[in-house]
């Protein structure tokens, strides 16, 4: 199955709420990191419910926020959680092909979405293209080598997914033109850890396995700035 498939799937069942609210508990930390200031432009790169670029554009006051994913329903969704006066526009396109111009966007932000980038060296040269000097790029995974609960993932969502460990993305954003600004851990603690009487074993075999995913290794974000 394509990415743009599996994730219209998960757009039409309304999986992308539950996408979201696992998100948040992290994504919030960082996207509160971000150096947005007012009337900035910002991207959300593979937006799905749109959560991110509306809340850049809510909390940080971002002049214009752009949301793109390569699944159409999840843009079509994301339109509709969207208030219809909000400068926040989502766009159907290619991680590969970004539809904008050159040095047109002062932020980006991708959370669980960079790795089913195709090419991931292509699509960080698309939004080093597209960053203003100065601007950042702050990248979320939780799908990396040394998340040791993360290997069978690729098997339980069935798509191409690209497992970098730490070092890689570090000399994935040199390359791309970036300066690295820094690399961290962010764990989600707030995730309710069932007990074992209920655990679904879908994602981990144990509570505890669930528990070091979430407390200790959390996400992985990566940040480089267009020098």
């Amino acid at each position: 199955m394509s990415v743009r498939e599996e994730f219209d799937d998960w757009a039409a069942d309304g999986r992308d709420r539950g996408m979201e609210e696992r998100h948040w508990r992290t994504a919030k930390h960082a996207l509160s990191s971000m150096p947005v200031e007012a009337g900035d432009t910002v991207l959300d790169f593979g937006s799905g419910s749109g959560y991110a670029a509306r809340a850049l554009r809510e909390a940080a006051g971002a002049g214009r926020a752009i949301g793109i994913d390569g699944a159409p329903e999840m843009v079509g969704n994301a339109r509709e959680y969207t208030d219809a006066d909000e400068p926040v526009e989502f766009v159907a396109g290619d991680f590969h092909h970004l539809p904008l111009p050159d040095d047109s966007v002062d932020h980006a932000w991708s959370m669980e979405a960079f790795y089913y980038a195709a090419d991931p060296h292509a699509a960080l040269a698309e939004l080093r293209r597209v960053l203003r000097s100065g601007g950042t790029f702050y990248c979320g995974v939780n799908f990396w080598t040394e998340h040791e609960y993360s290997a069978g993932w690729a098997d339980e969502i069935d798509v191409p997914m690209t497992r970098w460990n730490e070092a890689e993305y570090r000399e994935a954003f040199r390359d791309a033109g970036f300066h690295l600004a820094g690399q961290t851990r962010i764990p989600d603690t707030e995730t309710e850890i069932p007990p074992a009487s209920e655990f679904p074993k879908q994602w981990y075999e144990t509570p505890d396995e669930q528990r070091e995913s979430c407390r200790e290794y959390g996400t992985l974000f990566t940040v480089g700035v267009v020098p």
